[in-house]
């Protein structure tokens, strides 16, 4: 707690604090979050449960094996030809998936697996999702695959209504988190307005689900595993740009990364940067250029959307001062805005400049439009420099 004397001294000075001040200040809040059981406000979050612990253990990639050049859509055929072949109960469904589906993720299953266990469904949205929860509801592990993230909407009285609520209206007794669905999402650069979608802020408003994004192949196989192995149900939205594109060493081995948990991908000391998905290939970029301007930027992937680890995030605030949210989606209700409230009450008396989104735009975008919508790598610099000009 910030004392009676600390508050107006940094009020008076209008939040361009000396680095003294702000370090007091920022130290005994840090403690705190280190130290005490989180909350916000008055209301507990998710991200509480002892199921998503952001202090879980990373894997150690080196110590995993030998290793395969995999881009993503291939990491994914392997994560779920790992699950399957670990768990008998395990089922993969899904518009064109028995062929290998339209972006060959499940390419070779269905002859490794066997057509009972691997099978095309109707064009049902709604009537996958609800296979899905009937199916986990008796035991099994479902993994459905809803061929675009654009087209989830059909699904959602089934997403939000029985496979997030399941566990709840039965006080535990029964559950249906043996559900992960698979959904592409993402501008791709020919989707046009209804194949370029990222609806991740709609599905995290859903208490009861986890959603996940990864930003390329070697966390994708992980992400999966774990999530398809999660005891609460999952969505799992694939980037469609990266599902060629994004190519990595990726370890043959079985291994999970936890769910909850965001990852520093540099380390830095001037900004904190926060991201997901495909947006990261853009501000790995922004940030090479703002290093060449003497600028040091933290990079941090949220990787799970709900419940998504502030902890990592309100640690690296209090030690830059000034925080830039990015990601493709519009900006209103985008889900950068949950963060930036978050963070804003969390961080308020460490900021050094106002937080800043740059985000998708208001509107749905058509394929001539799609370069101007996205958030881009001068968007992104130029947000870069206006938090450092306005912490002077």
């Amino acid at each position: 707690m910030l004392s009676n004397i600390q508050r107006p001294i940094l009020a008076s000075l209008s939040f361009k604090k000396e680095h003294f001040l702000r370090n007091l200040c920022c130290r005994s809040s840090l403690d705190a979050i280190r130290n005490t059981t989180k909350r916000h406000s008055s209301t507990l979050r998710l991200e509480q449960t002892t199921a998503y612990d952001p202090s879980a253990p990373e894997p150690i990639y080196h110590t995993l094996g030998a290793t395969t050049k995999l881009n993503l859509f291939s990491a994914i055929n392997a994560a779920l030809r790992t699950a399957m072949t670990s768990d008998p109960t395990a089922i993969l469904f899904g518009e064109d998936i028995a062929f290998g589906g339209v972006f060959r993720c499940s390419q070779g299953l269905r002859e490794e697996f066997g057509e009972g266990r691997v099978f095309n469904t109707p064009l049902s949205e709604n009537g996958i999702a609800g296979m899905a929860v009937g199916y986990a509801s008796a035991g099994g592990t479902a993994i459905g695959e809803i061929q675009f993230a654009d087209y989830i909407f059909p699904a959602m009285d089934q997403i939000v209504n029985e496979m997030a609520k399941f566990r709840y209206r039965s006080g535990n007794q029964w559950n249906c988190g043996g559900v992960t669905l698979r959904a592409p999402c993402g501008a791709v650069g020919h989707g046009g307005l209804y194949h370029s979608q990222s609806p991740e802020a709609y599905l995290a408003h859903t208490p009861g689900l986890v959603v996940v994004v990864p930003r390329g192949p070697r966390c994708a196989k992980g992400l999966l595993l774990s999530s398809i192995r999660s005891k609460d149900p999952v969505i799992f939205l694939e980037p469609k740009v990266l599902y060629r594109s994004a190519v990595q060493e990726v370890p043959d081995a079985d291994y999970e990364i936890p769910l909850g948990k965001a990852e520093i991908m540099r380390r830095g000391t001037d900004v904190t940067i926060l991201g997901w998905g495909a947006q990261l290939r853009t501000l790995e970029a922004a940030c090479d250029l703002a290093s060449n301007e003497g600028i040091s930027c933290e990079l941090i992937d949220l990787r799970t959307i709900l419940p998504w680890d502030s902890r990592t995030i309100i640690e690296s605030v209090m030690k830059t001062g000034k925080l830039i949210v990015s990601h493709e989606a519009p900006v209103t209700c985008g889900f950068g805005a949950e963060i930036v409230a978050t963070l804003q009450q969390e961080c308020f008396f460490c900021l050094e400049s106002p937080i800043q989104r740059v985000c998708g735009y208001d509107l749905p975008f058509g394929l001539v439009y799609e370069k101007h919508y996205l958030p881009s790598v001068s968007k992104n610099l130029d947000a870069i420099r206006k938090v450092l000009e306005l912490a002077k």
